[in-house]
C-alpha cells in the first residue's frame, strides 16, 4: 500500500502488527512519528582506516573482505565467534561474544564494513564485538551502521537501534518528500534555519557533528514555536470566547479585610492580592497561577479573591487534593473570614448528610474532589481556587470550571508550593498569568538538610532522640509504602517501621502511625494527638506531604528518599520549619549511586521551591503542556525550556506572526495543527 505520513507504522515493510506494538511503547504510531523519532546520541565511526594502520584503543572503521568465520569455545566454556577481515594492507581478527547466530548471517567472501573499538585479545589486538554491515558496493557508500556518525535511539524490549535505523532509512527514502514545512518562509529565513526535510534527514544521518547540531536546532525551534503558538491560541480563545462576572473591590472593603487579619501581610502578599483584584475586576475570567514556597502564605492571598467574590454577591470554591489539606484550608479560612461574617463550609468524601445540610448556606466551600459530585454547591460561583493543581487531572479541573451551569466562567486561581515542570512550563509559555510569593513570614529559618547514608543510620537515630529531648520538639518519619511489598524488596513501609521504631529504636518515645487507608476519624484523632504533643514521633506515608501545620515539629526523616521527586521531597521538608525553632530534614537512602546522590544532595543547598522546579525541569522535561494528550502539537524532544535564548527566539517569531495574522488564516498548515490539537483534547 502507498504510505502517507498518517499511515499506521505497521504498514512500513518489515514492521507488521507485532513490531508496531513494540514501537507504540516508544510513542511511535504513525509514519510521521517514525520519521521524527530522533536519536539521543551518535557513535562516531567516521574514522576509516586500512588494516595496516590500526592501533589498539582506537574507535575506527575498516572495510574489507571476510575471509573466515567460525564459532570457538574457550577453556572456560565461553562461546565466541571468531572472524578475519582482510584488505589490501593486511588482516585483523574480530571477536563477537554470545552471538553464535552470526555464522549463519555472515559468510566468507562478504564485503564487510566493521566499526568499533580495537582492543587486545591475548597477545594480539582485535575488533571486540564491533558493529558490522555487509556492503554491496566497493566504497561502502550508503552504509547505515558503520563508517559514519551512527545514530543511537532509545530502545525497548525487542527493538534495537540497528533495526530502527533500517526502518527509518526506508521512510526517509519513501516518505520524506511528503513532509511540508509548517514554519512561514520569512521566519525560516530570519532565523537562518535549515529546511525541515533536510533537518529530518540530517538529524538521523548527519555528515558531521556541525550538521547534526544545525538539524537539531531546526527541529528544537519547531517544537518551541508550536508550543508557544498553542499557548497563544489558548490564551486568545480564553480572552475572546469566555466571559466572567467582574468582581470589583473598593479600597474601604480591602482595608476592612486587611484589618481583620490576625497578622500583617508581607509585601509579596500585598502585591499578589493587587494583581488578583485587578484580574477579577475584568469581564474576562482570571486565569492566574499563585506560586509560593511552602509556608509563604498562599491561602491568605486566595482568601482575598474569595472575599472579593463574596462582596459582589458570588460564591467561591477551594478544591484541595487531600482531606487533610482541605481541612487545613477550612480552618485557616474560618480564622480569616469569620471575623468578616463570612461562613465557610467543608465538603469531603464520606461526609454525613446532616453535615452537608449544615454546609448548604455557606458562601465559601472548601473540599476535595468530592466537590465535583456534591449536590449542595451554590449556583453563583464567581471564583474557583485549586490548590496543588498538578495533583488533579486536566479533566477534573475542567469539570470544576463547569459547575456554575451558566454562561459565565468562574475566575480561576491555581496555587502551588513547588511547581512541577508542567506547571513551570505553562508559566514560561505565558498562557497563564503568574504571581509569586518569595518572602516567608518573619522568624522562619531554612530547614537544614542532610543526605544520610546507610552506615550513619544508627547515629542519626541517636541524634534524633537527643534533639527531641533537648528542644521538646517532635519528628516526622515518612515511608513511601503503607505495607511491605515483595515486588519492591526492602523498601521501607510505614506499618513495619512503626512497629520496629516503637519497640527497638525509640522505646521511650510515644510513636504514632498515619497512612491513607485509615478512616477519616482515625486520621483526625492521630493528627490531633500529634498537634497536642501527645505523640513524639509520627510515622507516616506521604499523606502528610501537604496540609499539615505542626509548628512544634522540627525533624523530618524521609526513608528511601531516592523514590521521591525533588518537588515532593521539598513539600515533605516543608512540614517542618514552621516556627522560629531550628529544623532539620534527613534524607535516608540505601541507593548511593552517583546519579541518586547528586540529585538528593541538591536539597542540601537549594531551599527554594522554584529553583528545585527548574532543576526538575532540566532532569525530567516539561510533560504534556496542553490538554490531556497532544497528538496535534508534539512535546519537547530536542528543545529545552532552560535554553532561554531559543525560547526568546521562538517567542519573538510567534509574536511577530500573530500580530500580523491573529487567526492564522494565511497559514493553513499551522491552523490545521492547532485545530487538530483542540479536537484531540476534546476526545480525551
Amino acid at each position: 500500500m502507498e504510505l502517507s505520513l498518517n499511515s499506521s507504522v505497521q504498514y512500513v515493510p518489515r514492521v507488521g502488527p507485532s513490531m508496531a506494538g513494540k514501537l507504540r511503547n516508544l510513542g511511535i504510531e504513525t509514519v510521521y512519528d517514525l520519521l521524527t523519532y530522533v536519536p539521543f546520541r551518535y557513535d562516531d565511526y567516521s574514522l576509516i582506516s586500512p588494516v595496516a594502520r590500526v592501533q589498539p584503543g582506537e574507535t575506527i572503521t575498516v572495510l574489507g573482505t571476510l575471509t573466515s568465520i567460525k564459532t570457538f569455545v574457550t577453556k572456560h566454556g565461553k562461546r565466541l565467534v571468531m572472524a578475519r577481515l582482510t584488505d589490501d594492507t593486511g588482516h585483523i581478527d574480530i571477536v563477537w561474544f554470545n552471538q553464535q547466530y552470526l555464522v549463519k548471517v555472515l559468510h566468507p567472501g562478504d564485503t564487510l564494513s566493521v566499526s568499533g573499538k580495537v582492543d587486545w585479545f591475548g597477545p594480539k589486538f582485535v575488533f571486540s564485538s564491533p558493529a558490522y554491515e555487509v556492503i554491496h558496493d566497493e566504497e561502502g557508500k550508503g552504509s547505515l551502521h558503520t563508517g559514519r556518525l551512527v545514530p543511537v535511539y532509545s530502545e525497548t524490549a525487542g527493538l534495537s537501534s540497528k533495526w530502527l535505523r533500517g526502518r527509518i532509512d526506508y521512510v526517509l527514502t519513501h516518505c520524506l518528500s511528503l513532509v511540508t514545512d509548517r514554519l512561514p518562509k520569512e521566519i525560516i529565513e530570519k532565523e537562518q534555519l535549515m529546511n525541515v526535510r533536510e533537518a529530518i534527514q540530517t538529524v538521523h544521518f548527519p555528515d558531521s557533528a556541525e550538521s547534526a547540531d544545525r538539524a537539531r536546532e531546526r527541529l528544537a525551534f519547531d517544537e518551541l514555536f508550536l508550543l508557544l503558538l498553542r499557548a497563544y491560541e489558548q490564551k486568545h480563545l480564553w480572552d475572546t470566547t469566555l466571559k466572567a462576572h467582574p468582581l470589583g473591590v473598593f479600597a474601604p472593603s480591602l482595608l476592612a479585610f486587611e484589618k481583620a487579619l490576625p497578622f500583617t501581610l508581607t509585601t509579596d502578599q500585598k502585591t499578589a492580592i493587587q494583581e488578583i483584584l485587578k484580574d477579577l475586576a475584568r469581564k474576562i475570567p482570571m486565569n492566574r497561577l499563585l506560586e509560593g514556597d511552602v509556608g509563604s502564605g498562599k491561602t491568605v492571598v486566595a482568601s482575598a479573591a474569595m472575599y472579593a467574590a463574596y462582596i459582589n454577591g458570588q460564591s467561591s470554591i477551594l478544591m484541595a487534593p487531600t482531606q487533610i489539606l482541605a481541612e487545613q484550608h477550612f480552618q485557616t479560612l474560618q480564622m480569616i473570614l469569620k471575623p468578616l461574617g463570612i461562613e465557610t463550609g467543608l465538603v469531603i468524601g464520606g461526609q454525613k448528610k446532616s453535615k452537608q445540610i449544615e454546609t448548604k448556606t455557606a458562601r465559601i466551600l472548601v473540599g476535595t474532589h468530592a466537590l465535583l459530585t456534591s449536590d449542595i454547591l451554590p449556583r453563583k460561583i464567581g471564583c474557583i481556587v485549586i490548590d496543588e493543581q498538578q495533583r488533579f487531572g486536566v479533566n477534573q479541573r475542567a469539570e470544576l470550571r463547569k459547575l456554575t451551569h451558566t454562561a459565565f466562567t468562574p475566575h480561576q486561581l491555581t496555587m502551588t508550593a513547588t511547581p512541577i515542570p508542567r506547571t513551570l512550563a505553562q508559566t514560561v509559555f505565558g498562557n497563564v498569568d503568574l504571581s509569586v510569593l518569595i518572602s516567608l513570614p518573619s522568624g522562619r529559618k531554612p530547614v537544614k538538610t542532610w543526605v544520610v547514608p546507610q552506615t550513619k543510620r544508627a547515629a542519626a537515630y541517636a541524634w534524633i532522640d537527643k534533639e527531641l529531648t533537648k528542644d521538646r520538639s517532635q519528628a516526622f518519619i515518612v515511608c513511601p509504602l503503607i505495607d511491605e511489598s515483595e515486588s519492591l524488596g526492602a523498601v521501607k513501609a510505614a506499618t513495619a517501621e512503626y512497629a520496629r521504631l516503637k519497640e527497638r529504636v525509640f522505646p521511650k518515645r510515644t510513636v504514632g502511625l498515619l497512612h491513607g487507608r485509615m478512616k477519616s476519624d482515625e486520621k483526625t484523632a492521630v493528627l490531633d494527638a500529634f498537634r497536642q504533643k501527645s505523640i513524639d514521633i509520627l510515622v507516616s506515608t506521604p499523606v502528610v506531604e501537604v496540609g499539615i501545620d505542626i509548628p512544634n515539629a522540627t525533624i523530618m526523616v524521609i526513608e528511601a528518599a531516592e523514590r521521591f521527586g525533588l518537588s515532593q521531597l521539598h513539600q515533605l521538608r516543608g512540614r517542618v520549619g514552621r516556627s522560629d525553632k531550628s529544623s532539620y530534614c534527613l534524607l535516608f537512602t540505601e541507593n548511593e549511586t552517583p546519579e541518586v546522590m547528586t540529585r538528593l544532595k541538591a536539597l542540601e543547598s537549594v531551599h527554594n521551591g522554584p529553583k528545585l522546579a527548574e532543576l526538575d525541569l532540566t532532569l525530567r522535561g516539561p510533560g504534556e503542556l496542553f490538554g490531556t494528550r497532544q497528538h496535534g502539537v508534539p512535546g519537547l524532544t530536542l528543545a529545552r525550556l532552560t535554553d532561554t535564548a531559543m525560547v526568546a527566539r521562538a517567542r519573538r517569531s510567534v509574536g511577530s506572526l500573530v500580530t500580523k495574522d491573529p487567526n492564522l488564516t494565511a497559514f493553513p498548515h499551522l491552523r490545521e495543527i492547532l485545530d487538530q490539537s483542540k479536537i484531540d483534547s476534546i476526545k480525551d
